[in-house]
């Protein structure tokens, strides 16, 4: 290989992938410039220069490292991170940051004059922003069979984050939350939460709204009770729409059942 050319890692794009990464590229003594996904083509001028096997043992190795030398927030702050799925390189800056993190004789994690403490922090941010605002606005349609059922197209891959918040909040309601744009969900029975996908055929909608076949027969009403609701506590001569628009993206509306 040559020395201009970028060396790549190619493994399975999961977490504990990633370890197997951190840990083998100690092993081999190299460290990439690029992690790929096995189907990945390589960019021009970089070389995979190693296929990564999956390994929890070598994985669970690194992570005990890392509770060694960092805090219990600087931990979570990593995980938190990784479901930044829209964030195309996240999985590089992660690797990055440990790195560094076990070549420092100390920790680094408020190092902010570090540039990839400083991203990751701002990613972490990112994340616990969107999982805020999907408690916020996430809306529930009710089935015919009494489940509650609402859909959420997140910006990054928050919904196992709140999943703690729902169980708790609504205990005593079945539901199924779903992210459209990843295409899975988790249901509640009352008893467990179980992760769930729908086919092309499905009646919850592929836009979240439920068919009306399936619908509750007061859900209608209800939605529409809701919208009166919401337009009567509006004071016209205080409307500011750059201000709702920052409270409240413009992205979410379409799962608002009072912005429709």
């Amino acid at each position: 290989m040559s020395d201009v050319a970028e060396s790549a890692f190619a493994y399975d794009k999961t977490f504990d992938g990633l370890l197997t990464c951190v840990f083998d590229s100690y092993l081999l003594k190299r460290k990439p410039q690029r992690l790929l996904a096995f189907d990945e083509p390589a960019p021009l001028f970089c070389e995979v220069a190693h296929t990564v096997a999956t390994d929890e043992n070598k994985a669970a190795r690194v992570w005990a490292h890392l509770e060694k030398k960092m805090t219990e927030l600087a931990l979570h702050s990593l995980t938190v991170s990784w479901l930044a799925d829209s964030i195309t390189d996240v999985d590089e800056l992660i690797f990055r940051y440990i790195c560094k993190m076990i070549d420092a004789p100390q920790s680094i994690e408020t190092n902010f004059g570090d540039a990839d403490v400083l991203r990751l922090a701002q990613v972490y941010k990112q994340v616990c922003g969107e999982r805020l605002r999907m408690l916020q606005f996430l809306r529930f349609q009710k089935t015919a069979d009494g489940i509650y059922f609402a859909a959420f197209e997140p910006r990054h891959n928050v919904l196992p984050l709140t999943l703690d918040h729902f169980k708790d909040r609504f205990a005593d309601q079945q539901w199924i939350i779903y992210d459209l744009q990843r295409q899975y969900g988790y249901m509640y029975d009352l008893h467990d939460v179980n992760r769930v996908t729908f086919g092309a055929d499905n009646k919850f909608g592929t836009d979240g709204n439920l068919d009306k076949s399936i619908m509750d027969a007061d859900e209608q009403l209800f939605q529409s009770l809701w919208r009166t609701y919401y337009k009567s506590i509006a004071i016209e001569s205080r409307r500011n729409p750059r201000k709702m628009k920052q409270d409240m993206p413009v992205r979410y509306w379409k799962h608002l059942t009072e912005k429709q």
